[in-house]
């Protein structure tokens, strides 16, 4: 069984936890509402790098990160989507939801 406090990693702990106690990937999938491939893809981060390895999964790259929080600051009313076009049109390509995560 696997432990964390951290809120960004928990629910895909408690995935692992999940088919652990379940003995049973697909189920634990099912209930979850994750693919089987997602789940292997988190396995095989804990195996490689321990538990903490799951919070740097799907990060964008530190410049495409301060440029998206640089325009949030400069036009807080923009919403992600057109925060995505505007960046995109500066050479910047992230996607709404992108924009939304950072």
């Amino acid at each position: 069984m696997y432990q964390t406090n951290n809120p960004i990693i928990k629910h895909k702990v408690g995935l692992l936890n999940l088919a652990e106690e379940l003995n049973n990937v697909s189920k634990a999938c099912k209930i979850m509402g994750v693919s089987r491939d997602t789940f292997y893809r988190y396995q095989e981060l804990v195996n490689d790098g321990g538990i903490d390895a799951l919070i740097n999964q799907n990060r964008v790259d530190e410049q495409i990160e301060s440029a998206v929080v640089e325009y949030a600051i400069e036009y807080p009313a923009h919403g992600q989507h057109r925060s995505s076009n505007e960046l995109r049109k500066k050479g910047i390509f992230v996607s709404g939801s992108g924009v939304r995560s950072i």
